[in-house]
């Protein structure tokens, strides 16, 4: 029900300030001068997270509650997008004010290079979650490996999703090209789960945290007939594009399997642009923390967001707003 009420005022939300002609947004934009963390007039906010049935759409829900239980004057709608590459890019055009990222496009972002043509106006809040890239193949496939999937029907994600963007560089690490040595389905989760289980599917690539919700779905209800693949193989040759993917395990606790599986992990950021207002900045930023235990009731990757690794954002910039929250609430340096 609370998805549901979510999407409807957002839903309503947009139809109003099309009628009006407006944004559907009124954050302000840094003017200079001392960072108060105190917002000085209703201020409305956009915050784009990813796939209905994953994890960032689970956290950018909650966090939107919780901007509005937090007793400040800003006001936030999560809205359901193709997550990374697209969320930054509605970010940078003044769609959302807020946007859930995975490390790498966001590199990608300020660099100028991967899905972006030149370096784009972005800050961030904070580290936030991992991100697992989570491989699962229909056992009646065959495939063992990632070069396995060769001529097979492959789901790489949304179109513009942090997902396509890795599920594409591990295929090339493997020797295969997206575009042409698989058939590539470029769908949401949604979609690719009820694919997998009709068989039209033979493997997914899916970047999200633990657990995601869609997968908790495909491997409780197909679990004789799925399995993970590791590949870490890979690794070597990930971390040629970008040293922030790492190795880590999904444990197997998570989906109910019988063992731990190996996998590629890269860490999130919650991205603004570089000219907010501070003071949204460091409200929202003061929000992340302080309601981090309402967070982790809505999903249990919340629990990875840390002080202790909040300035761990680079190469992307912490925005002056988040740098002063971060201050406040003694996040080492």
């Amino acid at each position: 029900m609370r998805r549901i009420l979510t999407v409807t005022t957002l839903s309503a939300l947009a139809l109003a300030t099309a009628a009006c002609g407006g944004k559907q947004n009124t954050a302000a934009t840094d003017s200079g001068g001392d960072v108060t963390c105190q917002v000085g007039q209703d201020t409305r906010i956009g915050i784009a997270t990813g796939n209905a049935t994953g994890v960032y759409f689970a956290l950018g829900n909650a966090f939107a509650e919780q901007v509005n239980a937090s007793g400040s004057r800003v006001q936030a709608t999560a809205a359901e997008t193709g997550a990374s590459v697209q969320n930054i890019q509605q970010l940078v055009a003044g769609t959302y004010d807020v946007a859930f990222s995975l490390a790498d496009t966001a590199a990608d972002a300020v660099d100028g290079t991967g899905s972006f043509t030149s370096p784009q106006p972005v800050a961030a809040l904070s580290r936030i979650h991992t991100n697992y890239t989570q491989v699962i193949v229909r056992k009646a496939a065959g495939i063992k490996d990632v070069a396995g999937m060769k001529g097979k029907r492959v789901s790489t994600g949304s179109p513009k999703s942090g997902t396509e963007v890795i599920a594409d560089r591990v295929l090339k690490a493997a020797g295969l090209d997206a575009a042409t040595d698989v058939s590539a389905q470029k769908l949401d989760l949604t979609k690719t789960v009820d694919g997998m289980k009709d068989g039209t599917i033979d493997a997914l690539f899916f970047s999200g945290g633990l657990p995601t919700p869609g997968l908790t779905d495909l491997l409780t209800t197909a679990k004789d007939q799925v399995e993970f693949l590791d590949i870490t193989p890979l690794l070597p040759e990930m971390q040629k594009i970008n040293q922030v993917y790492q190795q880590a395990v999904i444990p197997a606790a998570t989906y109910q399997q019988a063992a731990d599986v190996k996998t590629i992990v890269v860490p999130n950021v919650l991205l603004v642009r570089q000219n907010l207002d501070p003071n949204v900045a460091c409200v929202l930023t003061k929000t992340l923390f302080d309601r981090k235990p309402q967070l982790e009731q809505a999903n249990a990757a919340a629990k990875e967001i840390s002080l202790g690794t909040a300035r761990k954002t680079t190469p992307v910039a912490l925005h002056r707003g988040a740098e002063k929250a971060l201050d406040d609430l003694k996040a080492p340096e």
